[in-house]
């Protein structure tokens, strides 16, 4: 019976709106009002546009103002429909290109850490085929570690980088051959 009073309630409605509006609307409009008002009927907080939508679709004898408003209403709820629609867009726009800036973020960040990796590769101390530390990785951590508390401005650094300016440059010449 729950069914049959479903049915025919949702029937009624689409009958209401057909004659309410007093248009001969395309069979895809009057679905459209219909499935309309039965979701104004599943909102839990309906606004007062949606409240009286549904007050008017629902009565049985409507004066002309009745009708005129019930289609106001109508069109409202399908301007409001695709606001609805546009700001949904505008977010998944919005969101595709936070993604999208993220994703290279992060891409750039592999490539930072790929040449990072690449320095230990060139200075011998990670074989370049396993990618796994040719000595007891505990040593390299310590060694590297040791070399970060070593003050910036120690005579060393410059040192180092002289010889690593010479490793880059071979390691250009090695590629370009």
């Amino acid at each position: 019976w729950n069914l049959t009073f479903t049915a025919t309630h949702e029937h009624n409605s689409l009958v209401n709106i057909q004659r309410i509006t007093g248009m001969n609307k395309s069979e895809k409009q009057e679905k459209w009002a219909a499935d309309r008002v039965q979701y104004i009927r599943g909102l839990k907080s309906p606004n007062e546009q949606q409240k009286l939508m549904l007050v008017l679709t629902e009565k049985a004898d409507k004066t002309a103002q009745d009708i005129k408003t019930l289609s106001l209403l109508i069109q409202a709820e399908q301007a409001a429909e695709k606001a609805q629609e546009a700001r949904t867009k505008v977010m998944n726009l919005i969101q595709a290109e936070k993604r999208a800036e993220a994703r290279a973020a992060r891409k750039a960040r592999d490539h930072a850490l790929y040449q990072s990796a690449g320095l230990l590769i060139m200075a011998g101390l990670v074989d370049s085929q396993t990618g796994k530390p040719v000595d007891d990785t505990a040593a390299l951590l310590g060694a590297l570690a040791s070399l970060n508390d070593l003050s910036r401005d120690n005579p060393k650094w410059s040192d180092w980088k002289i010889r690593g300016n010479e490793l880059l440059n071979s390691n250009k010449l090695d590629r370009n051959t």
